[in-house]
């Protein structure tokens, strides 16, 4: 018997979740893929080379609104939901869209696709995008160069370019980022670890990387992506919890899985949280997973000079993905921007373009900052000459890509930096270190 099938991504688990269970299954067979949240990607094909044996050639990526046409043209058996961070009801929305047009709906489980180490494994999720992963990867990455202990760094993947050159990428200089041409948003992912010297891998094949990985490490750390799982079986699994998105820890796919999974969860933001939605969290931990360890921590937002900001006209760029699908209206740029005394924080809406001004249409609930999208070269110009419009005393960068090196401004740029911060529960760096100890 064999079944015809689509896989829905968002070029990341989607082309992992193919190579692992469906590339040498002969009775599945892939027509397509559909594409949503992240642009431009519907422009490209899964190369046949990746694809295996089983394809004769490259498999189409199609946008994922003519999913119901898909269905139908090919005759489709079953569609299989391959991305991250979407609500609940969303996830349900799609199963309805895929049932009515007559196929089944499935989700892929971590017994089906996770990847096993040789080494002892870390991975750090979260219950939405933009929630502190990269603060507390980045700690934890330092932490381990600190101890002496060679880890190598696994990104969950942002693959948005050529994916026949991102098989497998290894980034430990700024010319590596330069040699792959990330994008914006790649580059706010991994150009903090180059800053620090520290080498981060990211890619397609996530069995090759991790074999890459492991040949130069004595401990494997994932980086998560959204709120997505991790691709590799963890050791130690530690769960981000953000109290400013109090309750979404039950309400969006997969961060909930993540959630009744960890064996530590990270109270996140709890100093800037109300005292009632800290103790949201709490109660659904306690309710939910309550062997976890909790431990409660924030982000320590700085810049390197305040007085850059101070009774400025500020224009405010912050995360991309943590503004558009993440849900958040503000990031660590809006948080700096007001707590330096800027006089003014423009709203950028009035002065965007192209696919930039389409950004503030497609999620309203954006609040005066302007997202750092950049997936292609046509849209890091839109957003430079979004800025230029915008005509601002200072650009405040809130986002990790380092925009003064991308963008050709002609404003000062004044760069944020934040850093995870622990208040309370047992010490991260402890736990760690008794994980590696006996593994």
């Amino acid at each position: 018997m064999s079944f015809t099938c689509i896989i829905m991504g968002a070029a990341g688990r989607d082309f992992h979740d193919y190579l692992r269970f469906f590339r040498d299954r002969p009775e599945f067979t892939v027509v397509c893929f559909t594409a949503h949240q992240i642009p431009f990607i519907e422009e490209r094909s899964f190369p046949a080379e990746l694809a295996g044996p089983n394809h004769a050639g490259d498999i189409p990526i199609y946008s994922e609104a003519r999913l119901s046409e898909l269905i139908r043209e090919h005759r489709v058996d079953f569609v299989f939901l391959s991305y991250s961070d979407l609500p609940h009801e969303d996830v349900m929305h799609r199963a309805s869209i895929v049932q009515a047009a007559g196929a089944s709906f499935a989700l892929l489980g971590p017994g089906h696709t996770e990847l096993s180490s040789t080494l002892p494994v870390l991975s750090v999720t979260a219950s939405r995008t933009g929630a502190g992963k990269s603060p507390l990867c980045l700690a934890l990455a330092e932490h381990f160069r600190t101890t002496g202990t060679r880890v190598g760094v696994i990104r969950h993947p942002m693959p948005y370019g050529d994916l026949r050159r991102q098989e497998v990428q290894r980034f430990a200089t700024h010319e590596d980022l330069d040699t792959h041409e990330c994008t914006v948003e790649e580059r706010e992912e991994y150009e903090p670890y180059v800053d620090r010297g520290l080498v981060i891998y990211a890619g397609v094949d996530y069995a090759k990387i991790l074999a890459a990985a492991e040949s130069e490490s004595e401990a494997i750390l994932w980086d998560g992506g959204n709120n997505d799982a991790s691709f590799i079986r963890a050791g130690l699994s530690i769960t981000v919890l953000d109290a400013l998105r109090a309750g979404h820890e039950l309400r969006y796919y997969p961060g909930e899985t993540n959630f009744r999974r960890a064996d530590v969860l990270v109270l996140n933001k709890v100093r800037s949280a109300k005292a009632s939605d800290v103790d949201i969290l709490r109660e659904n931990v306690r309710a939910h997973n309550p062997a976890a360890t909790v431990i409660e921590a924030d982000l320590d937002v700085a810049v390197p000079d305040p007085s850059a900001i101070a009774g400025k006209r500020v224009l405010v760029v912050d995360d991309g993905p943590t503004l558009t699908h993440g849900g958040m209206s503000y990031g660590a740029g809006g948080v700096a921007a007001e707590r330096y005394g800027a006089a003014e924080i423009i709203d950028p809406r009035a002065h965007a373009i192209g696919t930039i001004a389409e950004a503030f249409t497609n999620y309203p609930h954006l609040g005066p900052v302007l997202p750092a999208l950049g997936y292609s070269e046509k849209q890091r110009e839109e957003l430079a000459e979004t800025i230029r419009r915008a005509a601002p005393d200072v650009v405040v960068d809130g986002s990790p890509a380092g925009l003064r090196r991308l963008l050709d401004l002609d404003v000062p740029v004044v760069e944020v930096q934040y850093r995870f911060v622990q208040l309370a529960g047992p010490s991260m760096f402890e736990l760690v270190d008794t994980f590696l100890a006996t593994h």
